[in-house]
C-alpha cells in the first residue's frame, strides 16, 4: 500500500470533505484561519491541505506570512467591483431601452 493511500485511509476527514474545504479557502475572502475555525479544522491541517492542493495543480504557493495572498485579493476584488458596476449600467441602458420598445411596439398593436 502506497504511502498517501495509507495516510487517507486513516484520515478523520473524507476526500470531499477536504477538497470542498480547500475551494472554500481559494474562493473566499476570509482568512485561512477563520475558515479552519468555522470548519472545526485544524488551522494548519487547512494550510497543509491548500498547499497540496496548489503543489498538485501548478499554482504558485504565496510566501508565508500572508501579506501578498490578502493584498493581492483586495485588488481583485475592487477591480471586480468596477467591472461589475460598468457591467451593471450597461444592463440598466439595455432594459430601459427594451422596456420603451416594447411600449412603442404595444401601442402599435392596438
Amino acid at each position: 500500500m502506497n504511502k498517501d493511500k495509507k495516510k487517507m485511509k486513516n484520515s478523520k476527514y473524507t476526500r470531499e470533505f477536504r477538497d470542498s474545504s480547500v475551494q472554500l479557502v481559494m474562493s473566499s475572502n476570509e482568512s485561512t484561519a477563520k475558515i479552519a475555525k468555522d470548519l472545526d479544522v485544524n488551522e494548519k491541517t487547512l494550510y497543509n491541505w491548500v498547499r497540496e492542493y496548489k503543489k498538485a495543480n501548478n499554482i504558485p504557493i504565496a510566501p508565508r506570512g500572508g501579506f501578498t495572498r490578502s493584498n493581492s485579493i483586495k485588488e481583485t476584488a475592487e477591480e471586480e467591483n468596477k467591472r461589475l458596476r460598468a457591467e451593471n449600467k450597461l444592463l440598466k441602458q439595455e432594459r430601459d431601452i427594451l422596456k420603451k420598445a416594447t411600449a412603442y411596439f404595444a401601442k402599435e398593436t392596438l
